[in-house]
C-alpha cells in the first residue's frame, strides 16, 4: 500500500481530568506531546489532523502555533468516537483511504507502529488495532475511510466508545513489537515516571 494514501489523525479533544491540564501542550522531549507525535507519524502519514472540539484547551493553546490541519466539527459531547468520525470524513475528503489514528497521549509511538498496523490491512478489513498483552488499544490502530457511514450511525445514536467502533466493523487485532509505542500519559505519575526512566 502506498503510504500517500494513508491521512494521520490526532485525537486531542479529551478533557484531561486527571492530568490537571491539557495533554497535548505538556513537554516531551523538548517540544510538545502533540508535536513529538504529530512529527512522528508524518513519516508515514499525510495529511495529519488534529481532532478536537474548538471549545477544547488543546485548539484554544495550541492551533496557533501549529501547522497541522485541526478539525474542530465533531458532534458536541460526542467524546473521542465523535472526534475519529469527524476526523475520518476529512480523511476521506483530502483523498485518503486509509487514517492511522492516535491519541495526544501517546509521546512513545514510533512510525514502526503504523508500519505494523498496516501490514495487517486487507481488503476485507476495516480497522487493525494494536493489542499488548494486556488489552486492546482501539486509539492506536489504521482505519479505512469507508467505514465511516456506520461509526457516524453509532455516535448518532449516542454512542461514545471507541470499542464500540471496533465491534461494529470488521476489525483484526495485532500484537504489536514493542508496547512501550502503547504507553499512555493520564496522570502528573505517568509523566514522571518517564522522565525519570531517561525516555523524554
Amino acid at each position: 500500500m502506498s503510504y500517500d494514501t494513508v491521512a494521520g489523525i490526532i485525537l486531542a479533544g479529551g478533557r484531561s481530568r486527571r492530568m490537571g491540564q491539557d495533554k497535548a501542550a505538556l513537554e516531551f522531549d523538548g517540544v510538545t506531546m502533540l508535536t513529538r507525535i504529530a512529527d512522528t507519524i508524518a513519516q508515514r502519514c499525510s495529511p495529519v489532523l488534529v481532532a478536537a472540539p474548538a471549545t477544547s484547551q488543546a485548539y484554544r493553546e495550541l492551533s496557533n502555533e501549529s501547522d497541522l490541519q485541526w478539525v474542530t466539527d465533531e458532534k458536541e459531547g460526542s467524546g473521542p468516537l465523535g472526534g475519529l468520525v469527524a476526523a475520518l470524513h476529512a480523511a476521506d475528503a483530502a483523498g485518503a483511504d486509509v487514517a492511522f489514528v492516535c491519541a495526544t497521549d501517546m509521546p512513545l509511538i514510533e512510525a514502526g507502529l503504523v508500519d505494523e498496523l498496516l501490514a495487517g490491512l486487507t481488503e476485507s478489513i476495516d480497522v487493525v488495532i494494536a493489542h499488548d498483552s494486556q488489552r486492546d488499544h482501539p486509539m492506536a490502530g489504521v482505519y479505512r475511510t469507508r467505514a465511516v457511514g456506520g461509526l457516524h450511525e453509532l455516535v448518532d445514536a449516542g454512542e461514545l466508545r471507541m470499542g464500540a467502533a471496533v465491534d461494529a466493523v470488521a476489525t483484526r487485532r495485532v500484537t504489536v513489537s514493542d508496547e512501550n509505542w502503547l504507553t499512555n500519559v493520564d496522570a502528573p505519575e505517568d509523566l514522571h515516571r518517564l522522565r525519570a526512566t531517561g525516555v523524554s
